[in-house]
């Protein structure tokens, strides 16, 4: 796990109240939900066909709410909901990060689910005011209306949980509930967070509204095994101004061994860039094209490269130190798609490679520390 997200996730459970149990808040969350469906399903009375129809409905109505909710509230700061805003994407993005989605413990729950007194405030103060007025027009409508309201919340918060599992897991490994995990994974990608996948259970309002990104997940296939190598060094100078020269890709034939040529505008480079790479790593030549993913000043930067059977993917991470510098963190994360490429790296270009990373790692200090000295 990165050591921000780590870092985070300590911060968040010391902070988390001894006495919460998060099998209490699920069963009530459960428990409530169901009760409610049980209170709107008697109300029923010899029902149609056509009235049964107000059922998938409020259910896409439902979906609609939690996308708007999700989108304009979740992921933009707005005065009378900065509350949902610090709790969703201050508290819930930080803790679950790209390649670290799962929960480690049911105390995790905390972070997931919706604190137990909203389905309560969602039943009184919206659910059942909308099922007195329909009652007026059409008793069975408003029943099912009512019965899809709760069951809508309860769906979002069972599947936003299983999104979560481990990918192991048997539930996780149910189609449409996989399926719904990987646009969820995505949606975490802080380049996509604020812009794609805010639907949870059906992926309809992504789909009309063109914010749905897709990206095969491969990660359960034996073949797709991406080998991982992290380094650091501390840099004598501030994280935003060693992430800016770190991710001036132009200068990277200067302190990285591996490095030949590179062919990119100048400066640090934003989520979206592109730029073209000349390599020799681990005894072989190769030619990589790159996509920036990320780019946060100070903290993080992320890019993603393809060559002739190759697929990288390459981290570079900023915290600051006592001593008013910075922990400079380099992942690479490689895999190839050839198996004899594979059986070579684990028998000897791994070690080649590691080599050349923390040699990278020194020389990019000794560069680093003479460029922005000047």
């Amino acid at each position: 796990m990165n050591p921000t997200t780590q870092a985070f996730r300590q911060r968040y459970r010391a902070g988390v109240h001894p006495r919460y149990n998060p099998w209490l808040h699920g069963g009530f969350v459960l428990t409530f939900g169901l009760l409610a469906i049980g209170f709107f399903a008697s109300t029923l009375h010899q029902v149609i066909a056509l009235q049964w129809l107000a059922l998938p409905a409020t259910l896409l109505l439902f979906n609609l709410g939690i996308y708007l909710v999700h989108r304009y509230l979740g992921h933009h700061k707005r005065g009378w909901a900065r509350l949902f805003y610090a709790r969703h994407t201050g508290d819930h993005h930080s803790f679950f990060s790209p390649g670290h989605m799962t929960y480690d413990s049911p105390r995790d729950w905390r972070v997931i689910l919706f604190p137990a007194w909203l389905i309560v405030a969602h039943s009184l103060l919206i659910t059942l005011p909308a099922w007195w007025l329909l009652q007026y027009w059409d008793a069975n409508v408003a029943g099912l209306f009512g019965a899809g309201m709760i069951l809508g919340y309860l769906s979002y918060e069972v599947f936003h949980a299983c999104e979560h599992l481990p990918p192991e897991h048997r539930l996780a490994r149910l189609p449409w509930i996989r399926q719904m995990r990987q646009l969820h994974a995505l949606h975490h990608r802080r380049e996509l967070m604020q812009g794609r996948n805010f639907n949870i259970v059906l992926p309809l309002m992504d789909y009309l509204f063109g914010t749905l990104h897709w990206e095969p997940d491969d990660t359960h296939s034996p073949s797709s095994t991406m080998t991982c190598l992290q380094h650091q060094v501390d840099i004598p100078h501030p994280p935003q101004a060693v992430l800016a020269y770190a991710s001036s890709v132009s200068q990277w034939p200067q302190w990285h061994p591996s490095s030949l040529r590179v062919e990119a505008p100048p400066g640090p480079l934003a989520a979206g860039a592109h730029f073209e790479e000349d390599i020799h790593a681990g005894g072989r030549a190769g030619h990589l094209s790159w996509e920036v993913h990320e780019y946060l000043p100070g903290h993080r930067w992320v890019a993603h490269a393809h060559g002739e059977g190759l697929h990288l993917r390459l981290t570079y991470e900023c915290q600051p130190t006592a001593s008013l510098g910075t922990r400079f963190i380099r992942t690479l994360e490689y895999r190839f798609s050839s198996r004899w490429m594979r059986l070579a790296n684990r028998l000897l270009l791994k070690r080649r490679i590691e080599r050349e990373s923390a040699a990278s790692m020194l020389a990019l200090r000794d560069v680093a520390q003479r460029a922005l000295a000047g």
